[in-house]
């Protein structure tokens, strides 16, 4: 029988050379090819970001070693003692994964869906690269260059996150400002890691009310879109498939069509015959060093500070960060928390040891993506986004008169922290 990851290479050329209703018509009129398998790859909008391909229940100790990793307890088994991943609870981290022994369990594919709605040519297809990109595909491939790739391929256009992440470091430093009076007040930074977000949210729920109700810049960066294009499709391109889970959340599901990793991207690149090096520019700068460096440990941190300095230098009360990367630590450091050891008052969580540059999906180690990152921030031709024109350009667009409208509780960088997905 085909494999998974054979019956996903052969859709995936077949949708590239246009002939994807022929390919599929031959895989079910062959004996033996698996129809769950081939509906997980059509239709990945159905499913969650972990896949059991074969109803596994190979292992007999118990937990398993995927339930043992699991610090979600999404992985159960059902009552005939298979494998079941629950979706509700799921929050994409890879871990179970990595542990799996048959290899069973995959993350989720949404590349099909994605080039025939680019073959159609009937609404415009965005491509959302996320700040941890720099240095990826190796230093020859600038922004510019995987700008143009995109747009060989068919993509309507390329957006930078990063513009994004700007927004929200400005959100954050408002929201920080407005919430910190004294000693005992802290926030835990919301806007950019998922894991750290489900584990506020599912854990240590408690704690809650100290998360300011910002999205993502992932999901800020797709709402945006979709508000000066209703009918474009978003598809989010970074290291995480952790970012497959947040896209389906129910208060934030509006934002993000499908997501694909750093390397599903640079195989469909190989597959398609394209030379990344040997793209022309098309370059087009508009993000601020806060918003670029994000995408490792600390990055939130030091954009909200350098951020919060620009609008309010005089505050009372410092603005004193710590931070927390791998999911362990997090854990770890959010018990803590609630026990009431804490003496920072902006907390920081990354999901990924060395933030989202340490992501599963990454092209290249974490060490050397936060090299890159930071040498991308230091190009940028703006410190803070209160600094970056662009970000006060594309606030008005959206419908934002001063920047304090960002804290207004009825706009598109806002989540419902208390709308939780049904059990399945």
């Amino acid at each position: 029988m085909e494999t998974f990851r054979e019956m996903y290479n052969r859709l995936v050329r077949a949708s590239l050379n246009k002939s994807l209703n022929e390919e599929i018509e031959k895989i079910k009129s062959s004996e033996e090819y698996s129809e769950q398998q081939l509906e997980y790859l059509l239709h990945p909008e159905k499913y969650p970001a972990v896949l059991n391909l074969d109803e596994c229940g190979h292992c007999e100790e118990e937990p398993t070693s995927c339930q043992v990793a699991c610090l979600f307890s999404a992985i159960k088994r059902d009552e005939n003692g298979k494998i079941v991943v629950d979706s509700s609870v799921c929050v994409g981290c890879e871990d179970c994964i990595m542990a799996c022994k048959s290899g069973s369990l995959v993350e989720r594919k949404d590349l099909l869906p994605i080039l025939e709605t680019i073959n159609n040519r009937e609404v415009p297809v965005y491509a959302m690269i996320a700040p941890a990109f720099n240095g990826q595909f190796t230093m020859d491939v600038t922004a510019g260059k995987l700008r143009s790739a995109f747009k060989r391929l068919g993509f309507y256009g390329m957006v930078e996150v990063a513009l994004f992440a700007d927004i929200l470091t400005l959100k954050e430093a408002l929201e920080f400002d407005r919430t910190i009076h004294d000693d005992k007040d802290f926030v835990l930074t919301s806007c950019c890691c998922p894991i750290w977000v489900a584990m506020i949210k599912k854990i240590y729920n408690q704690l809650v009310p100290h998360m300011p109700p910002s999205v993502s810049p992932m999901v800020a960066c797709g709402r945006a879109i979709k508000r000066i294009k209703p009918d474009a499709v978003t598809v989010f391109i970074g290291p995480c498939i952790a970012k497959k889970a947040e896209a389906k959340e129910p208060d934030i599901s509006d934002a993000v069509d499908y997501v694909l990793t750093f390397q599903e991207v640079q195989e469909l690149f190989e597959v398609a015959g394209i030379n990344l090096a040997d793209m022309p520019e098309d370059e087009r700068d508009h993000s601020s060093t806060a918003g670029r460096i994000y995408a490792r440990t600390g990055g939130v941190s030091r954009a909200v500070q350098t951020t919060l300095d620009r609008i309010s230098p005089n505050r009372k009360v410092p603005l004193k960060a710590t931070q927390a990367d791998g999911a362990r630590k997090c854990k770890e450091l959010l018990k803590e928390i609630t026990e009431g050891n804490i003496t920072a008052n902006f907390i920081e969580g990354m999901g990924c040891v060395g933030g989202c540059v340490g992501g599963p999906k990454a092209l290249i180690p974490f060490e050397e993506g936060t090299k890159y990152v930071d040498q991308y921030g230091e190009l940028a031709s703006y410190p803070t986004p209160i600094d970056n024109p662009h970000v006060i350009e594309l606030l008005n667009e959206l419908g934002f008169n001063t920047v304090e409208d960002l804290l207004e509780r009825d706009n598109i960088f806002i989540r419902d922290f208390s709308v939780t997905p049904d059990k399945k």
